[in-house]
């Protein structure tokens, strides 16, 4: 197939039309919905040609049938307009003018779920990136910003609840059983965050007074069985708008704002304006179902959809290179609020694991691209961890320069100057430096370089000098399009700790700089002179992971045990002890390839785990994180070419020979953390149950006696889905068949009628570590629960495998490899974007070794041979390049 064209950053232009009203009306039927669309347009003056001519008016349209097309009230014929599979082009409109279209489309069929499709009987829409093109003609880009009216027409007893943007204006019965509602939003937005829901729904009603006395109605739709999970999700919104006037003086601007549970849905959730709709995962939660973690994704989510109100709505991107503009942002909003509601360490910790594991390899893989990428072919491959997740690191960048006060200087600003505007990242890196006064010139190349730079630092201490100097040296590997690296700005918080565990006072060129500091490195080497220095301190660096860098220094493990124990940074105390589990677990995987399986593990790190589990208490969250050993994809991470048979057995040796040695520690940790009382989501409940069953996990990694006989207990107990899974993962992952196959059995039984629980329920199974997995897959893809036009089914059972049971999905026979590919071509027909997600694994076949490398190859080439998406296309390309 010919290659699609790519669009440029570069080659941006203003619209040559802006939309000053556009009114909508829907008359829904599943597979014949009509369309009509009223646009009051304006030529921009500074598009026009000539002194009389206007330009073209180009609109934007997929997959739609068009009945009529009106001028200002005139009808034109076939020969006044241009139309294409993409495209409706008019020539020779006034300057102002209304337009006109009526067009009919099929939700019924739309198995994409973009534009305007159904949902288990419920009608519901996606729209960003580009997806109002497939609702009706338009000039489908974020920088076109209009009011909207919309009138919902639909048949009564199949939609009683008829739902868009705004606030309701008029409401009314209609012949045939039919029935309309009228939503008004008064504020400008573009096409993307329009968002329409029809169905049978109840809610669950709340309120909120904001900050200046005005009343919100709150309300969270869901069909009537999901109504006792969204209590958990009402409670979030509601913190959410608080802790938003709290800190960032942000008040909420509608009298009204709902949000709608969807079973399909390609994302997590969409800030459409005032009416957010989200992947049920991400809104519906009750003990019995939902674990701690999905408690806490609730949290997360509704948090950064709430908060796009400011960051991505008010104030919106001018055009889709601009995305981390708003969810960067959005996102280093919705993590600083868990900070707060939570544990700051453990959220940090958390956020940076993933960070490394993911947006690290996307970097390092033939899709990195850059925070604000250069050019894409298919916007919706953009949604990234890097644009998302390094995007909100180099927002805390800015923040942690700043300042806390400087930092909401120039946010005020920044949401001042760019309230109803479609706004740069140079709009809001201008406002910090205006707020601040600092230069940011060199900091922009965050937005620009791709890929994860190095920090290689050493320290010379001088007993004479009583000095310790510190050099940092920071290099950046090239990346696809990219092999020159300028020097970044790179914020290096850190302290020096004395041999009896404190933080050494800094001084640094004469000036006190307290117990730690901020160091700023700008150029390719620096070197930093601390004096008065009595003896060789240990450095604590990058504390609070204050770059998205890898840093190496050369830290002995004695020394890395000591920071475990004694840094008063949080994250670093579980980062040292990372490294220590990592340096360990390296000798293990030396003696896999050499042939010795009665290896011993370092003792180092078995009496730094008898410290944490005798040594003072400490925060219980946190200690479950320092107990857990590196992830596999972490460790691969660090590899130059993955071994994953030698990874997945030096971390299954491991585990068991500390759990061999530590069992008594690990029974008691146990038991002193089993659950007392009523059930509830609060987070000292949360950091007892992940501390009990880190403890848990260990015994079973050893199929103890009393482990097995601890986890059926807990399993039977049921008190809430958080132990039920993590009992029910244990025992299904053993090699006691006797007692996970019947535990499967009944779960499902109990569970079969909640979408969502089975989803758990499938990714149990996919990951067991037993070579069998592969054919227990494609079992499951036949099971009545499972079905690839659900992108949640897809991605809890397809992407769970691929993504998460390395040592399985990585067969040297490449079966993996060709389940993966399988899946991937039949959603290039139905779901290209969920086609194009799903693929990840295969694309970074670069990192394995040769016969790893030819098969995963030959897969893509078997997928590129396909008629393909752009979304498809796109990434593959770019891997096999």
């Amino acid at each position: 197939m010919s290659q699609p064209a790519a669009i440029h950053l570069a080659d941006y232009q203003a619209p040559a039309w802006q939309v000053l009203e556009t009114r909508l009306t829907f008359e829904l039927e599943p597979s014949a919905t009509r369309v009509t669309t009223v646009l009051t347009l304006e030529c921009n003056p500074d598009a026009a040609i000539g002194s009389d001519a206007t330009p073209p008016l180009v609109l934007n349209g997929e997959h739609l049938t068009l009945e009529r097309v009106s001028v200002d009230g005139r009808v034109l014929a076939s020969d006044e307009f241009t139309i294409s599979e993409t495209h409706l082009t008019l020539d020779g409109l006034p300057a102002r003018c209304e337009l006109e279209t009526v067009v009919v489309i099929d939700p019924a069929a739309n198995t994409a779920l973009e534009g305007l499709y159904v949902s288990s009987g419920m009608f519901c829409t996606q729209c960003e990136a580009e997806g109002f093109r497939r609702i009706t003609y338009y000039p489908d880009r974020p920088d076109v910003m209009s009011v909207f009216t919309t009138t919902v027409i639909g048949d009564k007893a199949h939609y009683p609840i008829l739902l868009s943007n705004g606030n309701p204006v008029e409401r009314g019965e209609l012949e045939g059983g039919r029935h309309f509602v009228t939503w008004q939003d008064p504020h400008l937005k573009p096409c993307y965050l329009f968002a329409l829901v029809a169905g049978d729904l109840v809610k669950h009603a709340d309120s909120f007074t904001t900050m200046s006395g005005r009343d919100v109605a709150l309300e969270i739709w869901v069909e009537p069985e999901n109504l006792d999970k969204t209590q958990h999700a009402m409670t979030s919104l509601k913190a959410s708008m608080k802790w938003d006037e709290e800190v960032y003086g942000r008040e909420y601007d509608l009298d009204i704002f709902m949000i709608v549970a969807v079973n399909d849905f390609n994302m997590g959730a969409m800030e459409n304006k005032g009416l957010n709709i989200f992947n049920s995962s991400c809104v519906l939660a009750n003990h019995d179902t939902a674990t701690d973690a999905a408690f806490q994704r609730v949290e997360g989510v509704v948090a950064h959809e709430y908060f796009h109100n400011w960051s991505g709505n008010r104030v919106t991107c001018r055009d889709w290179f601009q995305l981390s503009l708003k969810e960067g942002f959005t996102v280093y909003r919705d993590q600083s609020f868990s900070a707060d509601m939570n544990s700051a360490p453990v959220k940090r910790i958390e956020d940076v694991a993933m960070l490394r594991t993911a947006q690290f390899a996307e970097d390092a893989g033939p899709t990195a691209h850059p925070v604000r990428p250069a050019s894409y072919i298919e916007i919706s491959n953009f949604y990234t961890l890097t644009i998302y997740e390094k995007g909100s690191e180099v927002v805390r960048m800015v923040a942690n320069l700043l300042g806390k006060e400087a930092f909401r200087r120039g946010s005020d600003l920044y949401f001042a100057q760019n309230d109803g505007r479609a706004a740069t990242i140079e709009d809001f890196i201008s406002a910090m430096s205006e707020a601040s006064g600092r230069d940011f010139t060199q900091f922009m190349r965050w937005y620009a370089q791709a890929g994860t730079p190095e920090v290689a630092a050493s320290g010379v201490f001088d007993a004479t000098a009583k000095t310790y100097t510190l050099t940092l040296r920071q290099t950046t590997a090239p990346t696809p399009g990219q092999n020159e690296k300028l020097p970044l700005v790179i914020p290096v918080r850190m302290g020096l700790v004395s041999a009896d565990g404190h933080d050494l006072p800094l001084v640094l060129e004469g000036a006190s700089l307290g117990s730690e500091s901020v160091l700023e490195l700008t150029e390719a080497e620096q070197s930093f002179v601390f004096t008065g220095i009595e003896h060789a301190p240990v450095p604590s660096l990058l504390r609070g992971f204050s770059a998205p860098v890898k840093l190496g220094f050369d830290y002995s493990r004695e020394q890395l045990a000591f920071l475990m124990q004694h840094d008063s940074d949080g994250f670093n105390r579980w980062e040292c002890g990372q490294r220590l589990a990592l340096a360990a677990l390296e000798d293990l995987m030396a003696a896999f390839q050499r042939g010795d399986k009665q290896a011993h593990l370092d003792e180092r790190l078995l009496a730094a785990y008898r410290f944490l589990l005798t040594g003072e208490p400490t925060d219980r969250a946190v200690l479950a994180e320092m107990l857990t050993l590196p992830s596999e994809a972490y460790i691969a991470e660090q590899q130059a070419v993955v071994d994953v048979d030698a990874i997945h057995w030096a971390r299954k040796t491991a585990k068991a020979q500390l759990a061999t040695v530590l069992r008594e520690e690990f029974v008691a940790l146990y038991h002193a953390n089993e659950q007392q009382g009523e059930y509830a989501p609060t987070f000292e409940q949360m950091a007892r149950r992940s501390l009990k069953n880190a403890a848990l996990s260990y015994l079973m990694g050893i199929e103890d006696k009393e482990g097995m006989r601890l986890a059926q207990a807990q399993l039977a107990a049921a008190h809430n889905m958080t132990d039920v899974r993590a009992a029910l993962t244990l025992l299904v992952h053993s090699s006691r068949t006797e007692l996970g196959n019947p535990a499967l059995k009944a779960f499902a039984e109990r569970w079969s009628h909640d979408p969502l629980v089975m989803d758990q329920w499938f990714a149990i199974q996919v990951t067991r570590p037993q070579a069998d997995v592969l054919d227990r897959v494609r079992f499951l893809m036949e099971h009545p629960a499972f079905s690839l036009t659900n992108p949640n089914k897809v991605r809890a059972l397809i992407g769970t495998f691929a993504g998460q049971n390395r040592v399985n999905f990585h067969r040297i026979d490449g079966e993996g490899y060709r389940l993966l590919a399988d899946v991937v071509i039949e959603l290039n027909r139905l779901n290209p974007d969920i086609a194009a997600r799903i693929i990840t694994p295969l694309t970074r076949f670069k990192r394995f070794d040769a016969a790893r490398q030819a098969l995963m190859k030959t897969e893509l080439e078997r997928i590129r041979n396909e008629k393909l998406s752009r979304n498809v296309y796109e990434v593959v390309e770019k891997a096999l390049a």
